[in-house]
């Protein structure tokens, strides 16, 4: 079997109500699904995104760039294709939307894998549990009320989560009285993390974790730029709370100088950015080496299954902003989600939605 193309569909689906966080107010995704075709009619399926609209065709493009690198490969050479784009992204850089285009089509090529085989990504990579342990990231937003926080908390709780993320302004008279009431209204055994989308300076951080702390934060999120390492691990020391980071960071290296500079007590690597399954497998293994555990970034549908299979693991992000995409949803069990063992991805993409999404050009 041998690789014969690829094929990308620019998608948007505009939101019922903004969401926002410190950093940004998003009323739209901007997805872009990929194919891979091959000379024996079977396809491997992935998807990128973006919340803002105008990067859609860059990231078009980006996967475009790299065909060559992919058209010709018999689908299990995975590695191969890594080392072959890597090599060809060199001028360009080793970050950013040059790695977007790698993961794009490295997730698509492991979903191919997985079909040619009849097995689930974790079952490729060798199993190790059938379930993953979750928590509730599509909500809680800055955009809402403290009523309408209580009122999603509830539901997030009913839905059968044990654990949840508030964003935070970054401002102890906002954050507070926000974490309060969450915490008053879910009661003590519900795990609450805390995400500052990188906004805040390393003293204001290091004073609003402390005044955090009566509320039992499960973890930090990124207090303050992600780019700045330094400041991370200065938080961290003066803080015994953990601190989550790691979405920001590109490949094995950037998650190396991650480790080096003690920036997180939980790495948090995004299949988008980090280079694919590929990418995050390695990743993984070095996280295990420093007995680091891994919660994934986004993407559920995807990092489930190689959550099933990594050591170390601590948690998946559960947002449902790619779930109208597919025929198939996330299936939760006591505060976990099933692994599925369907192969591929166990996720397939619904012909008629990405018609209903579909846009004219990128």
């Amino acid at each position: 079997m041998k690789i014969t193309g690829i094929r990308t569909v620019p998608l948007r689906r505009t939101l019922e109500r903004p969401i926002g966080n410190a950093t940004a107010t998003i009323s739209a995704f901007s997805y872009l699904a990929i194919f891979l075709d091959t000379d024996e009619g079977l396809s491997g399926e992935n998807l990128i995104f973006t919340i803002r609209p105008e990067q859609l065709k860059l990231l078009d493009a980006m996967v475009h760039v790299l065909e060559g690198a992919i058209v010709g490969r018999d689908p299990d050479d995975t590695e191969g294709f890594w080392a072959e784009a890597w090599k060809r992204i060199n001028f360009i850089g080793f970050s950013g939307v040059s790695i977007m285009g790698i993961s794009a089509l490295d997730g698509a090529m492991w979903d191919l894998r997985g079909r040619r085989h009849g097995l689930s990504i974790s079952r490729l990579i060798g199993r190790r549990r059938a379930r993953v342990p979750t928590y509730a990231s599509g909500g809680l937003w800055l955009t809402q009320s403290i009523p309408e926080l209580v009122a999603e908390a509830e539901r997030f709780c009913a839905e059968g989560f044990t654990a949840m993320k508030l964003r935070l302004a970054g401002d102890a008279g906002i954050d507070l009285p926000r974490l309060a009431a969450l915490r008053k209204a879910v009661g003590p055994h519900i795990g609450l993390m805390v995400d500052a989308n990188q906004g805040m300076s390393v003293k204001g951080a290091i004073a609003l974790a402390r005044q955090m702390e009566a509320y039992d934060v499960a973890w930090f999120e990124e207090p303050v730029p992600a780019h700045d390492l330094e400041a991370s691990a200065e938080v961290r020391r003066a803080l015994s709370m953990p601190l989550a980071s790691g979405e920001n960071d590109y490949t094995r290296f950037g998650f190396r100088r991650l480790i080096e500079t003690g920036a997180a007590d939980i790495l948090m690597p995004d299949l988008q950015r980090v280079g694919g399954p590929s990418e995050f497998l390695k990743v993984a293994a070095l996280a295990a080496s420093h007995g680091l555990p891994i919660s994934s970034h986004l993407f559920p549908e995807q990092s489930l299954q190689l959550l099933g299979a990594i050591d170390g693991v601590h948690s998946l992000e559960h947002v449902d902003w790619y779930a109208p995409l597919y025929r198939e949803s996330l299936d939760m069990v006591d505060g976990a989600v099933v692994v599925p063992d369907r192969p591929g991805w166990g996720f397939s993409f619904d012909p008629d939605k990405l018609r209903h999404y579909a846009l004219a050009e990128a």
